[in-house]
């Protein structure tokens, strides 16, 4: 494989900021992730504050039985041994649970874990265990639940996943049955390509599923089959038996809920005060912690002394709240600015790795850490990449067309060429034509007026029936100019669906198996031997 670096278009200007001028929003996080002394700092405060994380046995013990069901890997266990030993240092990154493990940004996520884990015991000399956290308590379902592939004729199809109605709950908890599984299963066998590697494939994926009656527990298995044997820790943040170690932080929570809350509008204050959007809401009076209730997970809000939710279906004063969580800690579930103050209170976090969306609403959370007693980890950036095919890259070539001539003027780089292909040279030619009937017909029609008015709006119409006419001409010339080189806009249009599909860049959107389909499923190993370091750079990798 073959690597170069090439910027891709940011979706976030301050995740661009923290990327590349770290010093313009430095108050808004903790440690520069380009500096060395900012490390050797983490690693500091992490050995200081052991005592203020819960305890390392009963975490790897609770995760240890969550493995077993879905990632029962000797790498695993063996990473779960030192994870249990004081010392022991994370690289915590995560991801809500996609179906077939969602678009490709998902897998690179866990590729960046693995690496900056392996980097980061290299460089400290000391155990760094890799940790994914899926995000199971989320209950955006409709985000989840469906992922693209590319077919034979250029097409992006999207395979999606139908659930049945019910509670508006965490994904972890949405039942998915057979018939659900077989109509998505149906679809993947459908609309992926015959291959080689297609029947161990879908092998795979339907083992996956069969054992599996959520869409958690079958990401966290497919997660397993790919990156098992690397050591990947996985987590789901609904699992109960973890809900019960995190009482104590629960606590700290709704006990100092007030001064997070003001924490989190001061930092929203000052980041749109710099001029950049907010990324996550930040609710006057937002507890920013959920509550289940009859399945249903209801975001808790302060009036009058009570914990509630917007429809005053739950109402709790603080200390009643207290008592729930001490008797059902299953009912209790963060939100994405609570989450990271849990995720620190339960690892050792020497970096957590981001995308550029996740990095911009972690801004909000900086002071909420120390409210806590604790630290905002380092942020890492997520590991970015396009994956560009041999015949690809030839085509591209051969049209003399770069990467970011596809990102920021494929349409009009198309044209160009096609234009470039003919002798008569359409647009200026039917323009012309126009230029020359109006000047002809418009002293005319000016004439007609004298014999009579009415003649005047009878010629408008007339004139405007002769453009259609050559406006159609015009439309004609250029369907058979491209069916003349139908063969070349066909790879044109391969170049374009293949590097951002749907408009987005292509890690967004296609799924993995898409190219372990067509290069086998050895290829991810290859590919993350391919990416050996870690970068915050994008880089184009031509397989």
């Amino acid at each position: 494989m073959n690597v170069v670096s090439d910027s891709l278009k940011s979706g976030s200007a301050l995740a661009d900021d923290y990327i590349n001028r770290f010093s313009e929003v430095q108050p808004l996080y903790g440690e520069d992730f380009r500096d060395e002394a900012s490390w050797l700092k983490r690693v500091e405060w992490l050995d200081q504050s052991e005592s203020g994380r819960v305890n390392r046995g009963e975490l790897a013990e609770v995760l240890r039985r969550y493995n077993s069901r879905h990632n029962d890997h000797q790498a695993v266990h063996n990473a779960l041994d030192l994870l249990a030993k004081e010392g022991t240092l994370a690289v915590v990154g995560g991801q809500q649970s996609g179906l077939f493990t969602g678009s490709l940004l998902v897998i690179y996520k866990a590729m960046t874990i693995i690496q900056s884990a392996q980097e980061a015991a290299k460089k400290f000399n000391r155990p760094v265990v890799p940790v994914f956290w899926i995000a199971g308590e989320d209950h955006d379902f409709d985000e989840v639940n469906h992922t693209y592939v590319m077919t034979p004729e250029l097409k992006v199809a999207k395979i999606k996943m139908e659930a049945k109605p019910g509670p508006r709950s965490s994904v972890s908890a949405i039942p998915i049955g057979p018939n659900e599984w077989k109509q998505s299963f149906d679809q993947l066998g459908r609309w992926l390509p015959d291959s080689e590697n297609k029947p161990e494939i879908l092998r795979w994926i339907h083992e996956a599923s069969e054992e599996s009656d959520n869409l958690s527990d079958a990401f966290a298995k497919l997660l397993g089959r790919l990156f098992g044997e690397y050591g990947l820790i996985l987590l789901d943040s609904a699992d109960p038996e973890l809900r019960k170690l995190e009482v104590p932080v629960f606590e700290k929570m709704i006990e100092r809920n007030d001064g997070l809350e003001q924490a989190y509008q001061q930092a929203a204050a000052c980041i749109t005060g710099k001029g950049y959007s907010l990324q996550a809401e930040v609710a006057a009076g937002g507890a920013n912690l959920f509550y289940i209730y009859e399945g249903n997970r209801l975001l808790l809000y302060k009036q009058d002394g009570k914990f509630t939710d917007r429809k005053g279906i739950v109402s709790l004063s603080q200390s009643e709240l207290l008592e729930q969580l001490r008797t059902h800690p299953e009912r209790f579930s963060n939100n994405v600015l609570t989450r990271p103050m849990m995720q620190e209170s339960l690892f050792p976090v020497l970096c957590t790795v981001l995308g550029q969306g996740e990095i911009s609403y972690w801004a909000i959370t900086k002071q909420a850490f120390e409210i806590l007693g604790l630290r905002m980890p380092i942020l890492l950036p997520r590991m970015s990449f396009t994956l560009i095919e041999g015949a690809l890259q030839k085509y591209m070539d051969k049209f003399g067309v770069t990467f970011q001539d596809v990102q920021h003027r494929f349409a009009e780089a198309r044209q160009q060429w096609l234009s470039s292909q003919e002798e008569f040279h359409i647009e200026p030619k039917f323009a012309e034509t126009r230029r020359a009937f109006e000047q002809l017909y418009e002293p005319l029609i000016r004439e007609l007026g004298t014999i009579q008015t009415g003649l005047i709006p009878l010629s408008e119409k007339n004139k405007g029936k002769i453009l259609e006419q050559i406006s159609y001409l015009e439309r004609k010339t250029r369907e058979a100019v491209e069916k003349k080189h139908e063969a070349e806009l066909r790879q044109w249009d391969r170049i374009g669906v293949s590097l951002f599909p749907l408009g987005k860049p292509q890690e967004r959107v296609f799924n993995i198996f898409y190219y372990l389909n067509r290069y086998g499923l050895e290829w991810i190993h290859d590919l993350i031997r391919t990416s050996d370091h870690f970068t915050a750079e994008h880089r184009i990798i031509e397989c």
